[in-house]
């Protein structure tokens, strides 16, 4: 089967003019190419289907390369492939043709429906008109998914052998949190998972960023760190991965999807958040062992 991105590229590399920092920015759920085959294979109107997106988040972060760090960013769709599962995170149901037996086919993920290729996007609508074919999904995997996660190791592997360490700052956004009674919801959600994937200081000053713009801040609730943010980091080695979530209401109209008057200063926000980690003293980030908290 041709890829659906034969003609186009799935994904970009963003480079600075000269790395400066040993950043790494990657946004994997920003894109918004939808291929005409999947459009036919859906059951979704063309603002459904895209309710799963991180919209506008890769240009939220787009000041990254100008500051010295390279980024990664998607053009194909989350509800098209979603690289921030295993590879082969599959739910069975969803094919005509059996799943080998190595596929992780019992995951939480693929029991909500939100497995490496999706069942369903944002309130449980679901995506396909009929069931797919496994080709389909080796089609996705091999020409999409594993060449996208080369590409992110390639970016810090030579971050680390340039720097001694490598950060990365996985970005995404998050419908709004529900209120309660104790407190206001978080706009922003720092992940870091439970302490494990960064050392404390990165998480610390992305927290006194935001604090000090004035949202209110939660770390690994409801959000600790996906698949890319356990898999890539690793501190002990010198490796750092924090996951970011932007509360969507500060930026964009969730039914429109179009960005709303609060989308430039949330990028001026994340720029000085770039700004300030890009400055961080890199001995804080020397490889360490984190303890669990």
């Amino acid at each position: 089967m041709q890829s659906d991105f034969a003609e186009r590229p799935a994904f970009e590399t963003i480079r600075p003019r000269r790395q400066t920092t040993p950043f790494v920015f990657n946004s994997a759920h920003s894109g918004a190419d939808y291929p005409t085959r999947f459009l036919k294979m859906t059951r979704l109107d063309t603002l459904s289907i895209r309710s799963s997106e991180d919209s506008f988040v890769d240009e939220i972060f787009e000041r990254a390369p100008f500051l010295g760090a390279p980024m990664l960013r998607a053009r194909f769709p989350r509800a098209y492939l979603d690289v921030n599962r295993e590879p082969y995170e599959l739910d069975p149901l969803m094919f005509v043709d059996p799943l080998p037996p190595h596929f992780n086919t019992t995951s939480a993920r693929v029991a909500s429906g939100l497995g490496t290729l999706a069942k369903i996007v944002a309130e449980n609508k679901n995506i396909y008109r009929e069931k797919l074919t496994l080709e389909d999904a080796q089609m996705r995997i091999q020409g999409i998914y594993k060449p996208y996660h080369k590409t992110l190791q390639e970016l810090l592997s030579q971050t680390l052998n340039k720097f001694g360490v490598a950060v990365l700052i996985d970005c995404h956004s998050m419908p709004p949190l529900n209120k309660t009674r104790k407190s206001k919801p978080a706009e922003i959600v720092l992940g870091d998972r439970f302490g494990t994937t960064c050392a404390p200081a990165l998480i610390d000053l992305a927290e006194t960023v935001f604090v000090e713009a004035g949202f209110s801040v939660a770390r690994n609730q409801p959000y600790a760190g996906g698949y890319i943010t356990r898999s890539y980091g690793q501190p002990h080695h010198g490796v750092h991965a924090l996951q970011i979530e932007f509360s969507r209401h500060l930026y964009m109209n969730e039914r429109s999807r179009r960005p709303h008057k609060g989308f430039e200063s949330i990028k001026e926000i994340a720029t000085k958040l770039i700004s300030s980690l890009v400055s961080i003293d890199v001995s804080l980030l020397a490889p360490q062992e984190i303890a669990a908290e």
